[in-house]
């Protein structure tokens, strides 16, 4: 399985934004696994082209990437916040099973309020999902961390929940 991070990284990850995985989660490289393949279904959006092209698995280290439209990133980089948004995408997974597989859902079925003890969180409609959109937006922290590798036709930066800047 190929995977963003390690799994001492993503542990590390874990305490340090306070989080711990669920009773019966799956295994922290299986989590990553999945974070890590949500995380590229950005990768029609980005700058560059993978590093190693085709016979590479995971979209990044790539060649030609920008950060912002214009700090060129090394080819043989994975950016810290690839990374982190693979790990967050992981953790979301692991607290509601199928959260990353948007055609889970059907229409009227999202939770729009979740209570758990003492915590509650309420979700708001994001709009309807539509095929080739890319990845369902399911979380602002994983996009903000991977809009800055975006840049719409006119060069300037993209910000794909919010729509053109």
């Amino acid at each position: 399985m190929a995977a963003y991070g390690t799994d001492e990284g993503f542990t590390t990850w874990l305490a340090e934004q306070g989080y711990t995985l669920p009773d019966g989660a799956p295994t922290p490289a299986v989590l990553r696994a999945r974070g890590s393949a949500y995380v590229d279904g950005y990768e029609a959006f980005w700058t560059g082209t993978r590093a190693s092209g085709v016979v590479q698995e995971l979209a990044w280290p790539r060649t030609g990437a920008t950060m912002k439209c214009t700090v060129k990133i090394p080819d043989d980089v994975i950016p810290p916040a690839v990374v982190h948004a693979s790990y967050r995408a992981a953790w979301l997974d692991a607290e509601t099973p199928g959260i990353l597989a948007g055609s889970t859902s059907t229409a009227g079925s999202r939770v729009k309020r979740q209570k758990v003890d003492v915590i509650e969180r309420e979700f708001f409609d994001d709009g309807k999902a539509e095929v080739g959109g890319g990845p369902s937006f399911i979380d602002s922290t994983i996009d903000g961390l991977l809009s800055q590798f975006i840049c719409d036709a006119k060069d300037g930066a993209f910000m794909w929940t919010l729509g053109n800047c």
